[in-house]
């Protein structure tokens, strides 16, 4: 019987034995990447187990000549210790006894060192990965600011979130998902500010993640630790590519989940209100920056009830003082309104699917013809109402403009149930969906923390801070809804000691 992966922990003696269990598992004339490569050094054979494509060929290449250079006596006794601390001079490199842990560094991408007659093995960790170079993500551009931002390489996205933050606390544990996958999952969070009960239940979540693989990556991992919320549009975490967002969030006591081959990183727990801020409003000056956050507000909002609302005043023009009859349309069309925003959305949503799946070369012809043939046609054959067009196309920039991609979706979703109540029932459809919306978002929660927090429950100082984009010199505390364990950022300004009498003195002069 063929012994699996899990029934062989240990490596044999002989390097024979070794490569007989190896092809049994690989099946290595199958596998054309997979690289077995024997060699002699000093009196004894060896092999080296590789991933083609992984592999830094320099290094090995490097290695291999050290290695066959060598005579019997300087290697003898205790070859394997000598090897290892002498004559592979190579920073990253360790040894095992276990066959296991040595075949998933190897599918990692790390070369595994067989000598004969010693059941142990060296493994060195010299693998490079195809990577493209950080660039600015297309979802969360500035005007002023980084241009770098994540790509799908686990220790490149460490790597710039260690430039932004070289804190001695700032700890990156890996956990390994997936039983075929084995994919690498890295926590991120700062030991000395981050909730330590919310660092160990988030590691417990990973760890007890029991599943084949994780090729959606980030997305499948937040399903995973977020069990009840499979059918909630609402967002329960906020994804980032941006370096300098993560790394803000880390400073608050969030913490991060990155996954490799995803450029996304996780930040939990996320309120509703952390998927309103853009990283735009912190890259200007405070007062641009609260117009900026306003404007958002203003467009989330339209996104979400402009096209209800105007239903339902169309619906029920008594609804009106006489100053306002006249907002409703002049002409209904051939079918009923609800029917022409449901359509109406559905057409944007074909759309932007479309432009999704367009090249950039007919992009912009896609949007003639959305824009001119049907948008207009329809109009004019009286199929929509130009108010409809109107209003829903201002709820789907409102929509474009909400920083959040996956709130936008869902406040897309909640609008669309906004609407089909309101042409139903008019008023008190509105209203009970209103109050059902509402409802949802209080019992929602994220990782223990209250959806609509700090306006449900309520915490004037914390909210203050989402309506107006504080000056960075007044931000002194971290928001307390994760409970950091550091709630200071830096001293109050009523704090600050004042310069000494003589030291003005000396300025002066």
């Amino acid at each position: 019987m063929t012994e699996s992966v899990k029934e062989k922990t240990m490596v044999y003696k002989k390097l024979a034995d070794n490569k007989r269990w190896v092809d049994e598992q690989l099946t290595l004339d199958k596998n054309f990447d997979i690289v077995w490569r024997e060699f002699s050094f000093a009196g004894r054979d060896a092999a080296l187990l590789m991933v083609d494509a992984f592999v830094k060929d320099d290094i090995l290449l490097w290695i291999m000549q050290r290695l066959t250079a060598l005579d019997r006596e300087q290697v003898a006794p205790d070859t394997l210790m000598k090897v290892f601390e002498k004559h592979i001079n190579y920073t990253e490199v360790d040894k095992t006894k276990d066959f296991t842990k040595a075949m998933d560094m190897m599918l990692s991408g790390a070369t595994i060192l067989f000598v004969d007659k010693i059941d142990e093995v060296i493994i060195i960790d010299a693998r490079t990965y195809p990577a493209r170079s950080p660039e600015e993500p297309d979802l969360e551009r500035v005007v002023r600011g980084s241009r770098d931002g994540f790509v799908e390489t686990l220790v490149f996205n460490t790597e710039l979130i260690r430039r932004r933050i070289r804190d001695t606390a700032l700890r990156n544990e890996l956990v390994t998902v997936g039983r075929r996958s084995k994919t690498d999952i890295c926590i991120t969070y700062i030991e000395d500010i981050a909730n330590p009960d919310l660092v160990e239940k988030v590691k417990s979540k990973l760890t007890e993640i029991n599943i084949d693989g994780l090729p959606m990556a980030e997305k499948s991992v937040e399903e995973l630790i977020t069990p009840g919320s499979y059918w909630n549009p609402y967002p329960k975490v906020r994804y980032t590519e941006r370096p300098d967002v993560a790394a803000q969030h880390l400073l608050e006591g969030h913490i991060l989940v990155l996954v490799d081959t995803s450029p996304s990183a996780i930040i939990l727990p996320a309120t509703y209100f952390h998927h309103v801020q853009h990283a735009e409003e912190y890259r200007q000056a405070p007062t641009v920056g609260v117009y900026l956050r306003w404007v958002r507000f203003f467009g989330i909002i339209a996104s979400l009830l402009l096209a209800p609302l105007w239903l339902l005043l169309s619906l029920q023009p008594d609804l009106l003082p006489a100053n306002y009859k006249f907002i409703g349309p002049t002409e209904v069309g051939e079918i009923s309104l609800m029917w022409q925003f449901l359509l109406a959305q559905l057409g944007i949503d074909l759309m932007r699917m479309a432009a999704v799946h367009t090249p950039s070369a007919l992009a912009t012809a896609m949007g003639l013809i959305a824009a001119v043939l049907i948008g207009q046609i329809a109009i004019d054959i009286g199929l929509f109402s130009p108010e409809v067009v109107l209003y829903m196309a201002v709820a789907a920039i409102g929509t474009f403009a909400t920083p959040s991609y996956e709130l936008s979706m869902a406040n897309r979703l909640a609008r669309i149930f906004l609407i089909v109540l309101t042409g139903f029932f008019r008023l008190p459809g509105f209203l009970v969906g209103l109050g059902t919306l509402f409802l949802f978002l209080v019992f929602t929660k994220s990782f223990g923390v209250p959806y609509l927090w700090p306006l449900i429950p309520f915490n004037y100082r914390s909210l203050k801070t989402i309506i107006v984009r504080s000056p960075v010199p007044i931000q002194n505390l971290r928001p307390p809804m994760v409970k950091p364990r550091d709630p200071d950022r830096q001293p109050s300004m009523a704090m600050k000691p004042e310069k000494d009498p003589n030291e003005l003195k000396k300025d002066k002069n």
